[in-house]
C-alpha cells in the first residue's frame, strides 16, 4: 500500500521540526550521553534513567506525531497515542514496579549489543543518513522516532531480565512499520531499526528463556536478580 505522502514531504516534516525546536536536539543529545554514564556507571539511578528514556518517548508522541507528523497523516494521532502508551509503560515499570532497573556486572552479550545500538542510534545513524545524501535540517535528528526507537531498545538490553514483555511491544511494532521508510522513502538508515530491534530481543529473551530451562533441570526455582 502506497503511503499517502511523498518522500519530499516525508523529509519535510523533519526540516520543519528540526528548524522549529532547536536547539533541543543538542539538549537531547546531551540528555542521551548522561543516561549512558549513569546507567553504565550508577545503577541505582535507575529510575532516573527510565524516567527521562520515558520522557523521550513523550516528546515524541507530542512534540513530533501531534504536532509535526500529523500534518501528513491522520495516522499520527495513532502513532502518537502508540508513543504515549510506551512512556507510561516505561514509568509505570521504571518508577512504580521497578521491574526495569539496572544492575553490575551485566553479561557480556547485553553489554556489546547495548553499546553498539547506543553507538549506532547516536553516531552511526545519522552518520549513515549523511553518507546516503542526507542533509540537515532535512534529517531524522535524536529525539525523532527511528534513532530514539534504536537507543531504547540498546538501554533495556542493559536492564536486568526479565525486562517485562509490555514495554517491548510499540518499539517492536515501530521497528517494523517504521523500516518501511527504508523502501519507500529511500531512508535506508532505517534497515538499521529492524536490525536493531531482532538483536535486541534476541539477547533480552533468550535468556529469559534459558535460566527457565535451566532451573526446570535442577529442580531449583528459577532465581531473580532485583
Amino acid at each position: 500500500m502506497r503511503a499517502p505522502f511523498t518522500a519530499e514531504q516525508f523529509f519535510d516534516v523533519f526540516r520543519q521540526y528540526n528548524l522549529s525546536v532547536w536547539p533541543m536536539q543538542v539538549v537531547l543529545l546531551a540528555v542521551a550521553l548522561v543516561l549512558v554514564a549513569l546507567a553504565l556507571a550508577s545503577p541505582r539511578s535507575s529510575r532516573v534513567v527510565i524516567g527521562a528514556l520515558a520522557a523521550l518517548w513523550l516528546w515524541m508522541g507530542v512534540a513530533y506525531h501531534l504536532v509535526f507528523f500529523a500534518s501528513l497523516t491522520p495516522a499520527a494521532y495513532l502513532f502518537a497515542a502508540a508513543f504515549l502508551a510506551e512512556a507510561a509503560l516505561l514509568a509505570w515499570h521504571g518508577l512504580r514496579t521497578r521491574r526495569l532497573h539496572f544492575a553490575l556486572p551485566r553479561e557480556s552479550s547485553a553489554t556489546v549489543v547495548g553499546a553498539v545500538l547506543i553507538a549506532f542510534a547516536l553516531v552511526g545513524y545519522p552518520a549513515l543518513g549523511d553518507a546516503l545524501g542526507q542533509r540537515y535540517p532535512a534529517v531524522p535528528t535524536f529525539g525523532l522516532p527511528c534513532p530514539t526507537v534504536i537507543f531504547t531498545f540498546g538501554l533495556l538490553a542493559w536492564c536486568v531480565r526479565p525486562v517485562p514483555r509490555s514495554v517491548l511491544w510499540i518499539p517492536a511494532a515501530w521497528a517494523l512499520l517504521g523500516s518501511t521508510a527504508a523502501i519507500g522513502f529511500g531512508a535506508r538508515q532505517d534497515f538499521g531499526l529492524l536490525a536493531a530491534a531482532i538483536i535486541a530481543l534476541g539477547v533480552m529473551l533468550w535468556p529469559r528463556k534459558r535460566r527457565m530451562s535451566d532451573a526446570a533441570k535442577t529442580g531449583r526455582p528459577l532465581q531473580l536478580g532485583f
